[in-house]
């Protein structure tokens, strides 16, 4: 194939691939969140390096919920107030995160006020790292991803495969195209892999000898970051799981209820 040939190919098939990312970036019909965050006690809860986890509503999130089995389908670190605002905006961007079709960017916290959302927070990480941690995603900023592997796309218009339940995250990590790497915790994770900070590792276990006696230790392996979803923040024993109602204190004593049923639900 000529080089005028394959740029030629090359750019129809960045015209399709653009095309679909759109289709699976539209809102799903009758998205719901159950219990938003308080957007106010999340602003104040959030700290630098934090990831947050978000119940998303698009076509894409549909398909990366099956395929993990879990609730979450997009994650996004919080940065602070280390970034300047954008032209034109006066609320500052304290994410980054990863989209489909638009790569690495950066965006307001209020984008997600009205989202099901989960706090996950890196424990015990110096000062140092945690600003290793958050440059690394904001040199990140500007990155575009190739939408040129058509299959990459593709797996996410059919959001409820007939595969095993043991094959469906593999599913995420088939074909070699950049759709595939530019899931949002993929990038996340090399960001805390950069620091040596553990997500879900590979833990493989030795017999050390110590005199007469066999003790056991742990070999951790870094798993690839492409293969990391949204739901291994949560499921990470590394990973604090933050409830921002209750890091100020909570008394549940406090609270006044109301007599009878809620409306519109009759009483047994």
């Amino acid at each position: 194939m000529t080089t005028e040939a394959k740029q030629s190919t090359d750019a129809f098939l960045d015209r399709i691939g653009r095309r679909l990312a759109r289709r699976l970036n539209r809102p799903s019909a009758g998205y719901n969140p159950f219990t938003p965050s308080d957007f106010e006690t999340l602003c104040q809860v959030l700290r630098p390096g934090d990831v947050l986890l978000i119940e998303g509503r698009e076509r894409i999130s549909n398909a990366i919920k099956y395929l993990t089995q879990s609730t979450w389908s997009h994650a996004a670190m919080f940065v602070g107030d280390n970034m300047p605002n954008p032209a034109g905006t006066s609320e500052p961007h304290r994410l980054i995160e990863v989209n489909l079709g638009e790569g690495c960017v950066s965006a307001p916290l209020s984008k997600y006020a009205r989202y099901n959302t989960r706090i996950c927070r890196p424990v015990g990480l110096s000062p140092e790292e945690r600003r290793a941690v958050t440059g690394f995603m904001a040199a990140r900023l500007g990155l575009k991803y190739d939408l040129r592997n058509i299959f990459d796309l593709l797996r996410y218009f059919v959001p409820t495969p007939p595969v095993p339940v043991r094959w469906r995250r593999r599913m995420l990590s088939l074909g070699a195209g950049d759709p595939t790497r530019a899931i949002c915790s993929s990038l996340i994770a090399q960001a805390f892999q950069s620091v040596r900070y553990p997500i879900l590792p590979d833990v493989r276990v030795i017999k050390a000898r110590q005199g007469s006696n066999f003790a056991r230790r742990e070999i951790l392996h870094i798993r690839h970051h492409s293969l990391f979803t949204p739901r291994d923040f949560d499921l990470s024993p590394y990973f604090q799981v933050i409830k921002p109602h209750l890091v100020h204190g909570f008394d549940p004593h406090l609270l006044e209820w109301g007599e009878g049923p809620a409306p519109g639900i009759s009483a047994p």
